[in-house]
């Protein structure tokens, strides 16, 4: 067998310039490129500097499919763009801007219906080309005129579409991405609002209309698999006959094949195939109304979980109201032995003490009572405080103590429980 030849690339390459625009050039000195190297390619009457797009057999396919014959018209490429070009380059694209505004007000003083939207110097500076848009036919010939005496260069000028100067300027689409037209898209098509209505789309022009002001290019690219999935629907232009009512059409989901009907004063809607849909078609075209629009009674509609346990809560709730506070019942305090201890009805000051009669003391509040009363910073009874280490028994004149008014023990409110440590008689603490 013999050894395989050497692959020769093709000889044809695409190269990008300002604003996406593209062009062939061919490469005779077979000079090696890569995608994105600037070039010096040849145009008429000069040289313009772009950049490698594309290259090897996918530059031959390109043509195909834009229809570009491999003849002698194709222009050559003369070398790869070194540091003295690129410096010329930007330099004349610095000045792209003030001829631009500069020419937005020549235009403003003649009074023409044109929009200038951008401008393009040749590496060169031999030529500039100025893009436009208009809605009519605009004379221009003494807009030329004044541009050539106030630059100094030779004009072109060259109309665009709202599209291509969409795509010239460049932006975000509403999708969040950058716009097709400035990125990829070189062929605009024709678009209609009957790819809107297709899709099942509200024909808001808002909406559906992109940066340009026209309808958004990308309601073309599902239209062909909206159309496929359309021929297995029935097309419904009156309403079906049914005995619970007329069933009029109120949405179709395409890729489900379901379309939802509604009857008039309900407001639900009731989910029925295709195929069902142009089964009762048929009935209805022969004369005969069918029971239901499913083959079995639709199942009435469930509440929502979320809605019913609100209702219940809210029923709980008014019971709650209506029943109202109850009152507490006060407790009788009870003594440690379990009897209950009557209030003592108050003494007054007008009737005399009887004979060997202690006097009344002043009842001492309960224990909870003195508890708060600490906690909440008041002042505590004296007694409350802490236990007296040298406690000796009051004696009366008498001697007996006995008959002396009982003197209660100082309780401690976290130690509950235990007695307070008492000294030895006849010590000292």
């Amino acid at each position: 067998m013999d050894l395989p030849t050497a692959f020769e690339e093709f000889d044809i390459v695409e190269v990008r310039f300002k604003g996406g625009r593209k062009d062939f050039f061919r490469n005779p000195n077979r000079v090696e490129l890569i995608t994105g190297d600037p070039v010096v390619v040849d145009v008429p009457n000069g040289h313009h500097i772009g950049h490698v797009s594309l290259k090897g057999e996918l530059v031959r396919l390109q043509m195909l499919k834009k229809k570009v014959d491999n003849n002698e018209e194709i222009r050559s490429i003369y070398r790869v763009a070194n540091e003295r070009d690129m410096e010329k380059f930007n330099e004349v694209r610095d000045l792209e801007g003030t001829t631009m505004y500069r020419a937005r007000e020549i235009i403003q003083d003649l009074r023409l219906k044109m929009k200038l939207s951008d401008v393009e110097y040749q590496a060169d500076k031999s030529k500039a080309t100025f893009y436009y848009s208009a809605d009519d036919r605009v004379d221009f010939r003494d807009l030329i005129k004044k541009l050539a005496e106030e630059f100094k260069i030779r004009i072109e000028m060259r109309q665009i579409s709202l599209r291509h100067e969409a795509g010239r300027l460049g932006g975000i689409g509403s999708c969040g991405r950058e716009l097709c037209c400035s990125t990829w898209l070189t062929d605009f098509k024709s678009v209609s609002t009957t790819a809107a209505r297709y899709q099942n789309l509200s024909l808001n022009p808002s909406k559906l209309s992109g940066q340009c002001g026209r309808l958004k290019c990308c309601l073309n690219y599902e239209l062909e698999t909206y159309m496929v999935a359309l021929k297995d629907i029935p097309t419904v232009s009156r309403p079906l006959q049914t005995k619970q009512g007329d069933a009029i059409l109120q949405k179709t989901d395409i890729f489900k094949k379901m379309m939802w009907f509604g009857f008039r004063g309900d407001n639900n809607w009731y989910p029925v195939p295709a195929s069902r849909v142009q089964e009762i078609q048929e009935l209805n075209a022969k004369g005969t109304v069918v029971e239901f629009l499913l083959q079995e009674a639709p199942p009435e509609p469930k509440q929502n979980e979320f809605v019913t346990q609100v209702e219940g809560n809210l029923e709980r709730l008014d019971d709650k109201f209506k029943s109202g506070k109850k009152k507490k019942k006060k407790k009788k305090k009870t003594n440690p032995d379990g009897a209950v201890t009557a209030k003592p009805a108050p003494a007054s000051a007008a009737e005399p003490r009887a004979a060997g009669e202690q006097p009344q003391h002043r009842k001492q509040k309960p224990f909870h009572q003195k508890n708060r009363n600490k906690t909440e910073g008041g002042n505590a009874p004296k007694q409350a405080a802490q236990p007296v280490q040298n406690a000796q028994p009051a004696q009366t004149a008498s001697g007996d103590a006995s008959q002396q008014p009982r003197k209660q023990k100082p309780r401690r409110p976290f130690n509950k429980g235990k007695k307070p440590d008492q000294p030895k008689p006849g010590t000292n603490a």
